[in-house]
């Protein structure tokens, strides 16, 4: 079965470390995300979420939410929620 993936990345502060992620399903604080891309694989759980400069508890289909990431990550990378 193929999983789908929440999110994409579409930029990557990192003096930051913060990913901005098109979701295109939703996403909260505590969930365990993997990222996959090219160069990139690794899983972390979301400790940190930004809308608009605002912390937010949870993001929704369509909205670009700020992510606080452990590693660095690639315009297009995608985000699936970790089994």
């Amino acid at each position: 079965m193929a999983k789908s993936p929440v999110g994409e990345v579409t930029h990557y502060y990192s003096n930051l470390g913060v990913a901005i992620v098109k979701l295109n399903k939703g996403l909260k604080v505590g969930d365990k995300v993997h990222v996959e891309g090219h160069s990139t694989n690794f899983d972390q759980a979301v400790s940190e979420m930004q809308l608009d400069h605002a912390n937010i508890e949870a993001g929704k289909k369509g909205q670009d939410i700020g992510l606080k990431i452990s590693e660095k990550v690639r315009e297009g990378d995608k985000v699936f929620i970790a089994e």
